[in-house]
């Protein structure tokens, strides 16, 4: 087993910009870290989720990934238009945070997330399941994977908070640019490019 290659993979998918974490940044610093922090747990606990499937079903999951994919991408483009559009709107005092930064956000956010999805599906049964298939190891390897995904989800949510006062300063600015980035990551991962290509 290539630790290195794992841990580089691990890190890349979940530090790097995606829907979850443009949330989660926007949270932070229209809503505080508190509330964010509800969020956070919500799409940590679907991270587990989703890993633990992947466990117990990978054979039969890559089978049907196709088609699962498909309802994902759908209903997940859905989602994120709303949260793009809750981002957009959110000015810190008239918007109420509980409407989509709550645990329950959160976890639905990562169930309809394409590259949450993707990335959970296939690194256990790629990089840790041809070398080790015991109880204990699998249990670990989920932990380890689940520990990173929180601390890049957690980083994105410190940075917001900590550069809320730069960030409020420009408020409608930086809402409009985290709700373009949304709206762009609802597009590519709804498949709508892919059938417009043909």
């Amino acid at each position: 087993m290539n630790i290195a290659s794992l841990l580089g993979y691990c890190v890349i998918v979940t530090f790097t910009p995606g829907p979850t974490n443009i949330v989660i940044l926007s949270g932070s610093y229209n809503f505080g870290i508190k509330k964010t922090l509800q969020f956070v747990y919500g799409a940590t606990a679907a991270f587990v989720v989703l890993l633990s499937f992947s466990v117990i079903l990978s054979g039969l999951l890559m089978a049907g990934m196709p088609k699962i994919l498909l309802v994902m991408q759908a209903t997940g483009g859905i989602y994120m238009l709303y949260l793009a559009r809750l981002i957009y709107g959110a000015d810190g005092a008239n918007t109420s945070p509980g409407q989509a930064f709550t645990f329950v956000g959160g976890f639905l956010m990562q169930l309809v997330n394409p590259k949450v999805i993707i990335f959970t599906m296939t690194v256990i049964p790629s990089f840790i399941m041809p070398y080790d298939t015991s109880v204990t190891g699998l249990a670990i390897a989920v932990a380890a994977v689940t520990s990173i995904a929180f601390m890049a989800m957690l980083t994105w949510a410190l940075f917001g908070a900590a550069f809320k006062e730069r960030l409020q300063k420009y408020r409608k600015t930086v809402n409009l640019i985290m709700g373009l980035f949304l709206v762009y990551s609802a597009i590519m991962m709804s498949g709508i490019v892919d059938l417009i290509k043909g």
